[in-house]
């Protein structure tokens, strides 16, 4: 259980943040240009949405889409009280959050909304983390949403008090454990930092040298080519772009719809957006094992649009769970194990992470994600394709450092090892 003095300050939260959403036509939005080419602000800053063109002989297949450009690396960071190890997390409403009110990091912020071009307030303690700046980690952001996004995530440890504003809250490691269980309560860019931040284990024993990863990779990366070039949202073939959104022909995927937003406790009180509106339940799995007395990742090569070298995922991933059986893009392997390992009750397998999430709330309307791991134990054997390699538990951490596993098997790798972030 949560103690009394944190539920009774996020309740006080949940009636001082209010928020108001309306769904609003592209070419409506204020303060926003919708032509043939792109979406944009007036300003040129903040985002764009632009369509690609996706030429890949990475599972056979040639796509377009649009997608965000968000040029600027924002920054996502966490102060942490060295005396009393204690975590600065801010209440925080997001346009795109099902449940509105969630715990975001001390700061999550953007360059244009540090620098203030809507003409919000300051942002607080925004200093202290760019007097930090040689200890940002720099990690990417969703390969199929975002092109070549990166934020900058970091913990800063302090040993003097600070003022701590209303909205603001102390967090122990404990709590953090109980609220990682609680359904869409940490927001994605924390536990993204939380991710960034896991102490290694005292011993690892690799079943794969990170010799034979790295040649593992480069041999991959020799087989598989993937090519984006920009075009004109008007060129787009899979999409049909409308006046008030941009939706797939055949209802898959995700959407761009526009948002208008009023609020109370955000640095500005009003503003327009568009957003991705996504499918309504997605899924991210891990299948972990132990080799040589050290935890293992099933990890998977990857290469999306948005990100600019390949990377490992997660086992599984799907934009929508409910209707897994039916897409193509999974392979026989991946709809093998989600429906025998992931969803079927098995003395052999343990559950070691279950909880849905929200995606991140500003840029993503109502998207939750269902985040699983599970272990099976030592004699549970199957065979895994030639795209697979398991990774272990410290070699995750060294690979995280390197931007080489990307953003939705970093978020669960966060889930599962929060009690060791530092």
């Amino acid at each position: 259980m949560l103690n009394k003095k944190f539920l009774n300050w996020f309740n006080s939260q949940r009636k001082k943040h209010k928020i108001n959403i309306k769904i609003k036509g592209l070419n409506k939005l204020k303060k926003w240009r919708f032509n043939n080419e792109v979406i944009f602000h007036e300003t040129k800053k903040f985002f764009k949405i632009i369509a690609i063109d996706v030429k890949s002989n990475f599972g056979g297949k040639n796509w377009d889409q649009p997608i965000i450009v968000q040029n600027e690396q924002g920054i996502l960071g966490i102060i942490k009280n060295k005396v009393n190890n204690k975590y600065l997390l801010q209440a925080k409403v997001e346009p795109g959050n099902k449940n509105k009110l969630q715990l975001s990091p001390t700061v999550q912020a953007t360059k244009s909304n540090y620098n203030r071009v809507h003409g919000g307030k300051k942002i607080p303690f925004l200093r202290i983390f760019l007097k930090n700046k040689k200890n940002f980690i720099s990690q990417s952001e969703q390969g199929y949403r975002y092109l070549y996004k990166f934020n900058n995530n970091i913990i800063v440890e302090i040993n003097n008090k600070i003022k701590i504003y209303k909205n603001f809250y102390w967090f122990s490691k404990e709590e953090i454990l109980k609220l990682i269980k609680k359904r869409c309560v940490l927001n994605m860019d924390t536990i993204s930092v939380f991710s960034s931040f896991i102490s290694k284990s005292k011993n690892d024993n690799p079943l794969n040298s990170n010799f034979k990863i790295k040649n593992w990779l480069k041999n991959k990366d020799r087989t598989h080519k993937l090519k984006v070039k920009i075009k004109p949202l008007s060129q787009l073939k899979d999409w049909q772009v409308q006046k008030d959104k941009i939706i797939h022909k055949n209802n898959k995927h995700f959407s761009i719809i526009g948002l208008s937003i009023k609020t109370n406790e955000r640095e500005i009180k009003e503003w327009d957006q568009p957003v991705i509106q996504g499918k309504r339940l997605a899924f991210v799995g891990y299948i972990i094992k132990k080799f040589n007395n050290t935890n293992h990742y099933l990890c998977r090569y990857n290469k999306k649009p948005g990100l600019k070298f390949s990377t490992l995922s997660s086992t599984i991933n799907t934009s929508d769970i409910n209707n897994y059986k039916k897409n193509n893009l999974l392979s026989i392997f991946q709809k093998n194990i989600l429906k025998n390992i992931f969803f079927k009750r098995n003395k052999r397998i343990k559950k070691v992470f279950d909880n849905i999430l929200s995606d991140e709330g500003g840029r993503f309307y109502n998207c939750d994600i269902k985040y699983k791991a599970i272990e099976l134990e030592n004699n549970f054997k199957f065979k895994i394709p030639k795209n697979y390699i398991w990774i272990s538990q410290n070699q995750m951490i060294d690979l995280i450092r390197k931007k080489k596993i990307d953003i939705e098997a970093r978020l669960i790798f966060g889930c599962v090892n929060i009690n060791n972030i530092k």
